[in-house]
């Protein structure tokens, strides 16, 4: 396992840089560990529902993680806002860093990650697999 840092800066949108991050480093497979930071904008789809909710304002990030793959990442995300709300789900794009975010990037050399559909769930699931070589 190979640990990257990342410090995101204003205007990045967290999802995009992390997936740009794990083609960056040459890899197959990583886990988004931790991450905080704040976002101006966040799109965050809940649980059950098809669509994220935008929600605007001065947001600080609680915490980031999830899986990362060539052909996408699976992140989930716990924010809270201005007046001590949190709110936490599916982490869409556009959610954009307002001052900084600060994340662990774990890169996983062994292995190769895709996103494959599972008949099960009806959804595209991890599918985890040894490198080659």
């Amino acid at each position: 396992m190979e640990a990257l840092p990342l410090r995101l800066k204003p205007g990045d949108d967290v999802r995009e840089a992390v997936e740009q991050a794990l083609r960056d480093a040459g890899a197959t497979a990583g886990f988004l560990l931790q991450g905080i930071g704040s976002l101006s904008v966040a799109q965050i789809r809940y649980a059950g529902l098809a669509q994220p909710t935008e929600l605007l304002g001065e947001l600080e990030i609680l915490t980031v993680a999830g899986s990362v793959a060539p052909d996408g990442a699976h992140l989930h995300m716990m924010l809270s806002d201005a007046r001590g709300r949190t709110f936490g789900g599916h982490v869409g794009r556009g959610c954009i860093v307002r001052t900084t975010a600060e994340l662990l990037l774990a890169v996983l050399p062994a292995h190769a990650f895709a996103r494959e559909h599972d008949p099960l769930t009806g959804y595209a699931e991890l599918a985890i697999r040894r490198a080659p070589g």
